[in-house]
């Protein structure tokens, strides 16, 4: 079967998540896909995402987007992002299959309270252009990954990553940073955070 065949399979697949406000740009692609509100994603132009990507937004109705995915990105099958908050996927990022991302913990203050009466601790992620996260990488509330940073595979995310520098580990911890003669160039065109 063609590569356009699978295009059109993917848009039909897709239409009753885009009949509930699923926001997607143009020309991209997305694969079986799992929304529990489809209203709070929106993806960017020339995006492929895999099947079986799991976008679970935690709690009631609010009104979206809470999960934003900038143009150009790639997200590998099997990933999840288990949102309360906010996340957001600069442009030309590649996520790679199994990646999982998690705004939230279950609130443990009270000792006189079940942990899961209380509510949760809570913080947004954020993701920078051209950021490339290795396979089942995961990414815990409150990060932020800079411009051009790469995170090993199987790694745990719990501090937010400078730009260009590469990180891996459990927990994710800096290994080496990125060189190239123009880096403050790149980072001045891009606009990154």
């Amino acid at each position: 079967m063609s590569f356009y065949y699978h295009q059109w399979l993917a848009k039909i697949c897709i239409l009753p998540a885009v009949l509930a406000g699923l926001k997607i740009g143009s020309d991209s692609v997305v694969g079986k896909t799992f929304f529990s509100w489809p209203h709070q994603v929106s993806i960017g132009k020339n995006c492929i995402l895999e099947s079986y990507i799991n976008f679970r937004y935690d709690g009631v109705w609010n009104p979206g987007p809470s999960i934003v995915i900038d143009d150009n990105v790639y997200i590998g099958a099997n990933s999840e992002f288990n949102i309360c908050s906010d996340i957001y996927i600069g442009k030309d990022a590649l996520i790679a299959s199994g990646c999982k991302f998690i705004d939230h913990n279950h609130g443990y203050r009270s000792i006189s309270t079940p942990i899961r009466l209380q509510p949760p601790d809570v913080s947004a992620i954020r993701i920078a252009n051209n950021v490339w996260l290795g396979t089942n990488v995961i990414v815990l509330k409150g990060v932020k990954i800079g411009y051009g940073a790469i995170v090993a595979a199987g790694s745990v995310v719990t501090k937010s990553i400078p730009s260009m520098e590469i990180w891996g580990g459990v927990p994710a911890k800096k290994i080496s940073i990125r060189k190239d003669e123009d880096i403050n160039n790149h980072m001045r065109m891009s606009g990154t955070f």
